[in-house]
């Protein structure tokens, strides 16, 4: 099942069919009147694994150790077991029963709910955004946002206009280093920005997502299978019921894209904002099913290279069957780098500044040197805390991973799949978002500018003028350059 690149002009199409049914959705379903004074009653779209494990139980952590004035008043999910848990849960650690849900529509028109929090399978996820948005609901989605580009565009589109909250689930973006490299980059403490690398190696005797237990409770009769599917929305082929289908669904390609989404978003995301870059201009994937030979149809090694407008490069690369020795990771300057420490995303957020060498920089006092940004024990608790912030000020801007960096990631890492797919390369346009096959353009260009020897392009947020940006060239090359009617270049 293959997803094709779209043009912006095709977005919007997609999104004016959005808005249709969103105002049918919204008519059914009025805003609530939430204040921020007031509690936030949750409902809570999909507690399964993470749903259940990181939602569920982070919030009512919030609320009863950290006097969170929320409630989490309603559940839905399509698999009565893992419903039924989060029901007895809930009761349990907060002594009040939840409403409950077969359709997640049903709860978007309870005039009561004001948030929700989706943790469905990736498939689903702009659907029940773009319905929540239009149910006037404020909405925490895990990552990805969308399982498609086109989708990616539409929920920004919507997000705008709804004047909600959306935080997207990339935890590792309320972690504060993000931010003080950024600071640094901006400053041209690094120079120019040529590079950055990611990577989210692993390795298990049993294939990737195959950790995800499969139980014999899992039958028709405790899944809506067809509801899981999204058949009647087009969301997914009619399948026979299968186990692992649904238990294990991101080795599969219409549900989920194995390590592209479930682990690349996460380091592309935390790379993007360190570095201030969004959208990629051009992006290639590479690698295969090498080793888990087991029914999946999605990689078990993988590559993206993204290039950006700005003359940078991302480079993202892992292994599900090797992680002893990963690539780092780190943003490479003219002058310098910062290398991420090995646990950046776990538990040690530090990081080194490595200089170049001083023949370089013409700057002997840049001095290696070691950073431990602020300790972040639980990124679920900050990421929600975030949200819960957001969502009381009635700014949908404070949240740490708003629905249009999560669009920039979905560019990068969707493109990658589907170069690896279809054996293609792709551009996208930098006013437009236009995507389409690549061509010699993008080479031309930068040749062009090195021809008219031009300035560097840099990242977002970049002040530092030309530091760290202009070459130097040595004495000697005055003397390179055409002969003009017999006389050599320096005469001229």
């Amino acid at each position: 099942m293959s997803q094709e690149p779209s043009s912006r002009r095709t977005f919007l199409k997609q999104s004016a069919v959005a808005g249709v049914a969103a105002s049918q959705l919204s008519a059914l379903a009025p805003a609530s009147a939430y204040q921020s004074n007031e509690r936030l009653r949750i409902g809570m779209i999909g507690p399964g694994r993470r749903g259940f494990g990181s939602h569920v139980k982070t919030l009512i952590k919030l609320r009863n150790e950290k006097g969170a004035n929320l409630d989490i008043v309603a559940v839905n999910d399509v698999y009565s077991v893992h419903r039924d848990r989060a029901v007895d849960y809930i009761k349990e650690e907060t002594g009040q029963a939840p409403k409950t849900y077969k359709d997640y529509r049903d709860l978007l028109n309870d005039k009561e709910i004001d948030a929700v929090c989706i943790a469905t399978p990736d498939h689903w996820h702009a659907k029940q955004v773009l319905d929540a948005l239009a149910a006037g609901k404020h909405v925490y989605c895990e990552k990805p946002m969308t399982h498609h580009i086109s989708e990616a565009m539409d929920v920004v589109d919507a997000w705008k206009k709804s004047g909600k909250v959306v935080q997207v689930g990339v935890q590792s973006t309320s972690m504060p280093i993000w931010n003080e490299v950024r600071a640094l980059v901006n400053d041209g403490k690094l120079g120019k920005i040529v590079q950055f690398q990611a990577e989210s190696a692993r390795n298990s005797l049993g294939g990737m997502s195959r950790h995800n237990v499969i139980t014999k409770e899992m039958t028709p009769k405790t899944v809506d299978w067809k509801r899981w599917l999204g058949v009647e929305e087009g969301l997914a082929p009619d399948l026979p019921f299968d186990r692992a289908t649904f238990g294990q669904w991101r080795c599969y390609w219409p549900f989920g894209y194995g390590m592209y989404s479930d682990l690349f978003v996460h380091r592309v995301t935390a790379m993007l904002k360190a570095t201030g870059l969004k959208f990629p201009g051009r992006v290639v994937g590479g690698g295969g099913i090498f080793l888990e030979y087991d029914d999946r149809e999605v990689t078990d090694v993988a590559s993206i290279l993204a290039d950006f407008h700005e003359g940078v490069q991302g480079v993202v690369s892992s292994a599900m069957i090797s992680s002893a020795v990963p690539i780092r990771h780190l943003i490479r300057g003219h002058h310098g780098n910062i290398l991420f420490d090995k646990d950046v995303f776990g538990k040690r957020q530090a990081y080194e500044f490595i200089p170049e060498r001083p023949q370089v920089t013409l700057n002997s006092k840049l001095k290696r040197e070691e950073v431990e940004s602020q300790r972040v024990p639980n990124q679920d608790i900050l990421h929600f805390e975030n949200f819960l912030a957001a969502v009381k000020a009635g700014d949908p801007s404070l949240v740490n991973n708003s629905p249009e960096l999560g669009a920039a990631a979905i560019m990068v890492v969707n493109l990658g799949v589907l170069s690896y797919r279809n054996g293609k390369v792709f551009q996208v346009d930098r006013e437009s978002l236009e995507v389409k096959d690549g061509d010699k353009t993008w080479a031309a260009n930068w040749e062009k500018m090195s021809k008219e020897r031009s300035k560097p392009h840099h990242v977002p947020g970049w002040a530092a003028g030309d530091k760290g940006s202009i070459l130097v060239p040595p004495k000697y090359q005055s003397l390179a350059g055409p002969w003009i009617n017999g006389k050599a270049p320096e005469n001229t």
